[in-house]
């Protein structure tokens, strides 16, 4: 039985038709086109689908687009300002922090949402920060030094 939802995604207002089943990911990817929000392992453990909900890491793998209506749902695509990157996006490029890219958009949105709430971290509040998402690439030193230097770009 399909129903017709409204979701503000990255600021804009999108009037989807759904399934009660359907994930927050297909809607993103399968439905508006969204793919920076990566399909990875389905089942919460690898964060390459990680978006944010009203500013909080969500795993979108296993997050029912029923259950965001009314809520704020920002994905990498929404970070960019005026075409202006986000001082995480510019550090991960800067660091070398992104070899295939497959994890980088869940980690800067975990990234993000982190140092909002802790914007002169330790590395070690940094590791344990990411630790849910996994990248195959980098061995993580690149990562964590992009936001160190996000976080102090942040903070003025």
């Amino acid at each position: 039985m399909r129903q017709k939802i409204t979701l503000k995604i990255n600021g804009e207002v999108y009037e989807v038709d759904i399934s009660p089943d359907e994930t927050l990911q297909e809607v993103l990817r399968e439905r508006l086109g969204l793919t920076g929000t990566k399909h990875g392992c389905d089942d919460g453990k690898c964060g390459a689908c990680t978006v944010l909900v009203d500013g909080k890491p969500v795993r979108s793998c296993l997050t029912l687009a029923n259950s965001v209506k009314g809520k704020e749902i920002t994905t990498i695509e929404g970070l960019a300002v005026n075409g202006e990157l986000h001082p995480l996006q510019r550090a991960f490029m800067d660091h070398g922090a992104i070899q295939c890219g497959f994890c980088t958009p869940g980690m800067i949105l975990v990234a993000k949402a982190f140092l909002e709430e802790t914007p002169n971290p330790t590395e070690e509040e940094i590791k344990e920060a990411i630790s849910g998402n996994i990248c195959r690439c980098t061995g993580y030193v690149k990562i964590i030094d992009a936001i160190k230097a996000a976080a102090k770009e942040m903070a003025g």
